[in-house]
């Protein structure tokens, strides 16, 4: 089971050794904007700063992928990921792919 203290965007976790490469591991989510959410936002935008119904939006997508990617790594036997990333894409009008992904794989603490 993937340790979520295990997962790094680096190379390398310090202080373990990679044993084992699974390959990439990935998680995808596609979301939308509600017709209330735009308007919130638009309300929001009109007073500037923080947009928190699109951070609110945001976060899910990428926690959703996040856990997608995590699911994945499991199926595959890994108990870490390095080179982990997030990317987004805007698919059509208000409608956005987030994808997380990484290596899977298997480490073992150096003594």
């Amino acid at each position: 089971m993937t340790d979520q203290q295990l997962i790094t965007t680096s190379n390398l976790l310090e202080g373990y050794r990679i044993i084992q490469h699974l390959g990439v591991v990935r998680g995808i989510t596609v979301r939308s904007r509600s017709l209330l959410g735009n308007i919130g936002g638009g309300v929001q935008s009109l007073f500037g700063g923080k947009l928190s119904i699109y951070v609110e939006l945001c976060e899910k997508a990428r926690e959703e992928a996040y856990q997608l990617m995590l699911q994945n790594a499991n199926e595959r036997g890994a108990n870490a990921i390095i080179n982990m990333r997030y990317d987004a894409n805007e698919v059509m009008q208000g409608i956005t792919e987030v994808l997380a992904y990484g290596t899977a794989v298997v480490v073992e603490k150096i003594a």
